[in-house]
């Protein structure tokens, strides 16, 4: 008798130092939770990074993904899958660049189904999800980077036990976006600055960012993103002649693995200085792209796609810092940050040629 009241005892002190766990989501949703989540549903392959910089074992919480390697980078994701082999056995479902499975997500029974704000469900697909006993919760490291990063990362780790985690990469963050505010100054120079995403995916120019995505970090390092003054939502397509016309003094060039087929630029993991910087002067060589003030003065720059849509994002930002700037940013290191992150932060190192320039 004794010994089953001990056991009760445990057991109820256990249930009740375990209390319930309330976040409010980037769509305003209160959420609850009665404890850590153990099984994750994930839209987008970045989101593990991001689960990577605050838990030991992203993978090990993975009920679903979307196997959306051309975001991470193929030996990226070949780093994940040598130090967690279970990731080629974690359940796939859409991506949030795809329409959403409610089969599919039910079937991996999740305890919570993370979905970018920018995905395509519908309300009554969340309903049906709750109904289904999943909780939806809604981030964003893509639509308003800036805005909603750090939440989006404090709100993941309120949900797996690992909120100490993320405001310490939080803290790590704002140290380093406030150096370069407060160098920058509140009235900088803004030179006309062109982002292409994707660089060379098409024959067709340019994908590029407008209000929102990498265009608000162009903004915060004291650039001019021209595409903004035309494009209305956070991503969509400039022709040549409107970037010829607006003459821009810099430009910066997104590329990765993804784009190794179409002739693209490619940077980033797997790839060394000199097989990156000539397929970015490759994408120079493009008809009407001599023209440009850009790349008559040098100022040519390739940056790997998959810093963006997650925390890492700052590697980006400091990296458009030194481009936009250099007569402020010549010294910043982004080099120097990576190794940081990866030493006190990340259970996967990132590494390779994440940036480069034409000269």
């Amino acid at each position: 008798m004794a010994a089953l009241f001990t056991f009760l005892f445990v057991f109820v002190a256990s249930s009740a130092a375990q209390p319930k766990i309330v976040v409010k989501d980037m769509k305003g949703r209160t959420v609850t939770l009665n404890g850590p989540a153990k099984r994750i549903l994930i839209d987008d392959g970045r989101v593990m990074l991001a689960m990577a910089l605050i838990h030991k074992d992203p993978v090990s919480l993975l009920a679903a993904w979307p196997k959306d390697i051309n975001r991470l980078g193929d030996l990226t994701y070949k780093a994940y899958l040598a130090k967690y082999p279970k990731l080629a056995d974690v359940p796939l479902v859409a991506s949030s660049a795809t329409t959403f499975s409610l089969e599919k997500a039910i079937a991996s029974k999740p305890d919570v189904a993370l979905i970018s704000v920018n995905a395509k469900l519908s309300d009554t697909e969340i309903k049906q999800c709750e109904a289904a006993g999943i909780k939806v919760v809604h981030l964003d490291f893509f639509v308003e980077p800036f805005k909603n990063v750090d939440s989006s990362l404090q709100i993941l780790g309120d949900l797996i036990g690992a909120r100490t985690k993320a405001d310490e990469f939080v803290a790590f963050r704002k140290q380093h976006l406030s150096a370069i505010s407060n160098k920058l100054g509140a009235n900088p120079k803004r030179p006309k600055v062109f982002l292409e995403v994707h660089a060379g995916m098409t024959g067709e120019c340019c994908n590029a960012p407008g209000k929102g995505n990498i265009g608000e970090y162009i903004n915060f390092v004291g650039g001019h993103n021209i595409a903004a003054d035309v494009l209305p939502a956070s991503t969509g397509k400039v022709n040549l002649e409107y970037v010829i016309s607006q003459n821009p003094a810099v430009y910066i060039a997104t590329g990765g693995p993804h784009l190794e087929k179409t002739g693209g630029l490619v940077v980033g993991p797997g790839y060394t200085v000199e097989r990156a910087r000539a397929s970015l002067k490759k994408i120079t060589e493009r008809p009407g792209f001599a023209s440009l003030s850009a790349v008559k003065g040098g100022k040519v720059h390739g940056l790997s796609h998959q810093l963006l849509n997650s925390p890492l994002d700052l590697l980006a930002v400091e990296a458009l810092a030194k481009w936009i700037h250099p007569e402020l940013f010549g010294t910043l290191d982004p080099a120097k940050t990576m190794t940081e992150i990866n030493r006190r932060f990340l259970v996967v190192p990132l590494e390779g040629t994440n940036w480069i320039d034409l000269r």
